[in-house]
């Protein structure tokens, strides 16, 4: 018996069961769905999380003070007040870093930010020019700080996008003057230059809950914060390199110059490439995939069994039947193979019914969102096309190997006396 005959032969038998067979498609169909959904929520997760890490700018370099240690008591990462600005001007200074196109160091502190009837809690950051092209901080009105504003420690400030609407409403905010005020020190006049673009929450905060002032602003007139060796401390110092290749040996040079300034054997300070960031948010984003995966693969195991017990039901009806073929020269493989075509088609039609009511909501979902992005884990179609249909083809053969055993295993005589 041929494979098209096989077929033909499977077709007639599930036409002959219209109810049963539908019943047990939509347990691949429910299967396949769990699968494809679940799936594509845990690839949506790593890009998401992938895009947040790459929107914080290119082949970035975050260099933070060290753990403080007391004894056996551990206080926290970035503990030690050992960063300074005067670590960032070195750096920044050309030729010591052959392959930086920038480097911004960060001072931060929790603020108010005050304007007439309104005020909101927010975070300042003193950074210097180079830090628009480093975190990519786009300013969507107006200017950034310049390195004019950094030399005369000019009271401007940067809104970021949910300050400005916080504060401002509909309402320009560029040339309004706020008040900002540190916990427990006197509050300072500050005219806006410039509100950034809107970016989101990021691994390293919320880059729209933020303003931004020059740092030498912020340590004259807001916060002045030195350590033992009366260096201006930072909080993080931000580089950017111009090529992924290029990270290796900048955070090498970086750890022997800051070794060298420091006077230390071991580092008091921590050294973190956006690669590093990425491989870490893509090993958590693989593991809640994989047990996306593996909750999904329940209800397609389950589906699986629905072919199985379909398949075992049909050989008991058809036990005569599979008699007779015995009887006129059908050979065992002949019996095993149209059973296992039988669950095969019925796993197959399943799975291609799911594929085609999927492929029908994403057209849908396209025409109702003209700019909606690929859905995460979608990936080719001809290669998701042809996935499907080996999984398909897969479970058919898995789950229908026993009954089709069972079948191919009977005895002529006996099945043509069975009643």
């Amino acid at each position: 018996m041929n494979l098209l005959e096989s077929v033909r032969i499977a077709l007639a038998a599930l036409a002959a069961n219209k109810l049963r067979a539908a019943l047990t498609m939509l347990g691949i169909i429910i299967g396949v769905a769990a699968v494809i959904a679940l799936m594509s929520i845990g690839k949506g997760v790593q890009a998401s999380v992938t895009a947040q890490i790459q929107g914080l700018g290119s082949n970035l370099v975050f260099v933070r003070p060290g753990t403080l240690r007391d004894g056996r008591v551990v206080v926290g990462a970035g503990s030690q007040q050992t960063l300074t600005y005067e670590d960032a001007e070195f750096l920044a200074q050309p030729g010591t870093l052959p392959y930086a196109v920038g480097v911004a160091p960060e001072f931060t502190q929790p603020a108010q930010i005050l304007t007439p009837g309104r005020n909101w809690a927010t975070r300042i950051v003193g950074t210097t020019p180079d830090y628009e092209v480093v975190r990519n901080a786009r300013p969507a009105l107006g200017e950034f700080i310049t390195k004019s504003h950094l030399d005369a420690r000019s009271s401007v400030v940067v809104l970021g996008a949910n300050v400005a609407t916080n504060l401002f409403g509909e309402e320009s905010p560029l040339d309004q003057t706020v008040r900002i005020a540190l916990p427990g020190r006197t509050s300072t006049n500050f005219r806006v230059i410039g509100v950034l673009e809107p970016k989101g929450a990021t691994p390293l905060g919320n880059q729209d809950d933020q303003v931004i002032v020059p740092i030498t602003t912020m340590y004259a007139r807001l916060f002045a914060n030195r350590n033992t060796r009366g260096g201006q401390t930072v909080n993080v110092i931000n580089v950017a390199v111009d090529e992924d290749r290029n990270l290796a040996p900048t955070v090498a040079q970086i750890g022997e110059i800051l070794r060298e300034r420091h006077r230390v054997v071991e580092d008091d300070f921590t050294i973190q490439s956006q690669e590093d960031m990425l491989a870490t948010a893509r090993q958590v984003t693989d593991v809640l995939t994989l047990f996306l995966g593996s909750v999904a693969g329940i209800s397609l195991f389950v589906g699986g069994i629905g072919i199985m017990n379909i398949m075992l039901v049909s050989v008991t009806e058809r036990t005569r039947e599979i008699g007779i073929r015995k009887a006129v020269g059908a050979k065992r493989r002949d019996i095993l193979g149209q059973f296992l075509v039988e669950a095969v088609v019925v796993s197959v039609v399943g799975g291609w019914c799911r594929n085609s009511a999927w492929r029908s909501d994403r057209s849908a979902a396209r025409e109702s969102e003209p700019r909606r992005t690929t859905a995460p884990g979608s990936g080719h179609a001809g290669r998701r096309f042809a996935r499907l249909w080996a999984c398909s083809v897969a479970i058919g053969l898995f789950f229908g190997i026993y009954p089709a055993s069972r079948a191919a295993a009977l005895n002529p005589i006996d099945a043509l006396r069975y009643e």
